[in-house]
């Protein structure tokens, strides 16, 4: 008898041991590790749900994992395998079909296109993440729903009516109820399973981990049906799991700065752990979308985000003792939002509105006695490409336009030619052409025999394009065609239609603007980087994470690029964080290039979303309004309030069935724009009514707490990372917690 109670209390033990932590329970702080069947995790501990009603699921494992089932007891599975599948009963299965029309490895990109689309086609658009691919991070632009085949075939053509060729039909099944776990093949067998099983997957080595969905994760994976279906569950340190956040929510690649990216550690993990157990009652704490926070498991690593993760472990930002919510947002446009203003809630006095701009951010000003007039060619100002191949020494350091109207020379032409092989490393002995009348036909034969791509124009021009594209000019020979057709091809000599008759001769500016177009097919001239500083003569730069220094020449060419409008200067004031690029010839910089938005105190003004505007028909708004409130027919919208950042915060919708109120965060889902803080210009019909809205905005979010783009800025000054988080959180306190 004794032996018999020994017994069943070392097997309820087995069974209870991993029940107790695997469950759901608060993080517990401290450096202990957690023990499953030699498998370690370090204290605290996470729970991130990957997915829910899930119908169809591969898990695979870089080097062995064991599978543990427990229902009404508890068994091994599989001792080592490396991929499994588990299929989900369906119940009363029906189909829809949507349309994919882009896809895109940025989720923002692949948004931006879903959002000017939709102001063009009366059907649903979405971005969701391709689920089925083995590259993750895909990101698919849909079209749908469609009942059947033929009605998305139909719409194909109104797709393709607004130039979008590139589609294709996918088939999805709805499910009436949640998907419950039905088959499990493990090493080539078929294993039935219960309702109300739980598998763990446990990598069989220490420094091995598990897939899913074509993403690498650390820790290990509980599946287990729920109220919703079945669920999949990351389990995990806490500050691995950040590892995947910190990158995942501000780009290592585009925001480069440790201290910005300190912040957003403690941010994320100050947020996490606020909301543990938000999502109990499935058994995990948040999920792994931007709705709680973007987590894309070990590929989103980067040795940047975890220096900052690491750098910073167990800081969280307090309020008088306790976890503030850390709310952030991707750009706030210049000033963060009241956080009752967006979000259902009370006022909170640490998530105030905050001016996102920097008083002590340092500023100089640089001159030069060297400025050029803009300079037309074709309805084009080349000036820009002008004033690179006077600061690289190919063309006679002349500025004034009247030169470049003039004709140019062949002799001319075959100096600057030289020039640019120099630059450029070519050596070409048998080029010595004769000297005949200067015309594009010639310049392309002078091209291709002065860099040999003879072979290009042979193998890499198809007869049936040089036809198309010298339809034309037929009067020229078989060579000369093949040359041209072949320059006009690769983007060197503007089109055939702009470039008029090819038999004319050229002027100074063509000659240099098509040299110009050689020198850039090969490579980026020059250099790029963040502006530091300027002293004396000596412009400081960071290039690379290196710090660099330039001398600046008397005669530099001082030139602002506002996304893509040029223009020179003989006084420029640059900001510390500007980006620039710079051409350097005999030890001085001889063109500075300041790529950055227009001079600001800003800070998140290098985002592409500090300013945007998006125009959309009154009948496209009425239609998306008409989802959320009936209004019948659109008559206006009207912003009734404003809070401290100008955002719009209570609107107005008038319809000619009825009208409604929206308030906070829900205004930017029924128009579908990115952000409250905007303005409305309208378009009016003869008849005297509104006919199109266009929203001007700033910001990309919801507008409260952490600027993420704004922390990059403080951190482009020399801010280190509490005094960014001090800054958008309001009297908080940054501690350590373990």
């Amino acid at each position: 008898m004794k032996t018999t109670s020994m017994k069943f209390l070392k097997y309820s033990i087995i069974i209870l041991l991993p029940l107790l932590f695997f469950c759901w329970a608060p993080v517990e702080f401290g450096n202990e590790k957690v023990l499953f069947h030699g498998y370690t995790i370090q204290k605290p501990v996470i729970r991130i749900g990957l997915g829910v009603n899930l119908s169809y699921i591969k898990i695979s494992s870089s080097s062995g994992m064991k599978i543990y089932e427990i229902n009404s007891n508890y068994k091994l599975v599989a001792d080592v395998t490396d991929e499994i599948y588990i299929k989900g009963r369906k119940e009363k299965i029906t189909e829809k079909f949507v349309i994919q029309v882009a896809q895109s490895k940025e989720r923002e990109n692949a948004e931006i296109f879903a959002q000017d689309l939709g102001t063009k086609i009366e059907n649903k658009v979405y971005v969701t993440e391709n689920s089925e691919s083995e590259i993750s991070g895909i990101f698919q632009v849909m079209v749908g729903d469609f009942i059947t085949r033929e009605n998305a075939l139909s719409f194909i053509k109104q797709l393709n009516q607004i130039g979008i060729a590139d589609t294709w039909i996918m088939r999805e099944e709805i499910t009436e109820e949640e998907s419950k776990p039905l088959w499990i093949l493990v090493n080539e067998k078929l294993k039935s399973l219960h309702d109300d099983t739980v598998l763990y997957f446990i990598p069989s080595h220490p420094k091995s981990f598990l897939s899913f969905n074509g993403r690498d994760y650390r820790g290990i994976f509980v599946l287990r049906t729920t109220h919703k279906g079945i669920v999949l569950i990351n389990v995990l340190n806490l500050e691995d799991y950040l590892k995947g956040v910190v990158p995942s929510e501000l780009s290592p690649y585009t925001y480069s700065e440790l201290e910005a990216h300190k912040a957003q550690a403690v941010a994320a993990r100050t947020y996490v752990m606020r909301h543990l157990g938000q999502n109990k009652e499935l058994d995990f704490d948040i999920c792994d979308s931007p709705k709680s926070q973007f987590y894309k498991g070990m590929k989103a690593e980067h040795p940047l985000s975890t220096e900052a993760v690491e750098s910073t472990k167990g800081e969280v930002a307090l309020y008088k003792g306790r976890l503030i919510n850390a709310l952030y947002t991707s750009t706030c446009g210049g000033k963060t939002e009241n956080v009752e203003n967006i979000f259902d809630g009370p006022p909170l006095p640490y998530l105030r509105s905050e001016e996102c701009v920097t008083e002590k951010q340092n500023e100089w000003l640089l001159k030069s006695r060297n400025v050029m007039q803009p300079i037309n060619m074709s309805g084009k100002n080349i000036s820009p490409e002008i004033a690179v191949l006077i600061s690289l020494n190919i063309i006679h350091p002349e500025t004034n336009p009247a030169y470049y109207q003039q004709k140019a020379s062949f002799e001319e032409a075959l100096n600057w030619i030289r020039n640019a092989m120099e630059l450029l490393g070519k050596k070409n002995e048998k080029f010595n052409p004769e000297t005949s009348p200067l015309n594009l036909v010639t310049l392309a034969r002078l091209l291709v025999d002065a860099f040999e791509w003879h072979n290009r124009v042979e193998n890499l021009l198809l007869k049936s394009e040089r036809d198309f594209i010298m339809k034309d000019f037929e009067s020229l020979k078989d060579e000369e065609k093949n040359s041209l057709a072949y320059l006009i091809q690769a983007g060197v000599f503007l089109s055939s239609i702009e470039i008029g008759s090819p038999e004319r001769f050229l002027s100074r500016g063509e000659l240099a603007y098509y040299l110009g177009k050689v020198i850039q097919s090969y490579r980026d001239i020059g250099s790029q980087g963040i502006f530091k500083g300027f002293s004396e003569d000596k412009i400081k730069m960071e290039e690379e994470k290196e710090k660099k220094q330039f001398v600046l020449s008397p005669d530099v060419f001082l030139l602002e690029n506002n996304s893509g409008d040029y223009s020179f200067a003989s006084h420029l004031y640059l900001l510390e964080g500007e980006e620039v690029r710079l051409i350097e010839r005999e030890g001085k910089v001889q063109l500075l290039e300041v790529v950055s938005p227009p001079h600001t105190n800003i800070l998140d003004r290098s985002s592409a979303f500090h300013r945007w505007q998006i125009r959309i028909s009154r009948n496209a708004l009425e239609r998306r309004i008409n989802r959320f409130y009936p209004i019948g027919k659109l008559v206006d919208i009207i912003p009734q309030k404003r809070g401290e950042s100008r955002r719009v915060v209570e609107l107005l919708i008038k319809g000619t069935e009825s009208q409604a109120v929206v308030k906070g965060l829900k205004i930017r889902r029924v128009l579908g724009v990115r952000e409250t803080l905007f303005v409305i210009d309208r378009e009016y019909e003869k008849e005297g009514g509104i006919s199109c809205f266009t929203f001007y905005g700033k910001g990309l979010g919801h507008g409260v707490g952490l600027c993420q783009v704004g922390a990059f800025g403080m951190a482009q000054t020399g801010a280190k990372y509490k005094e960014i988080l001090k800054k958008y959180y309001r009297g908080i306190k940054i501690s350590k917690i373990y």
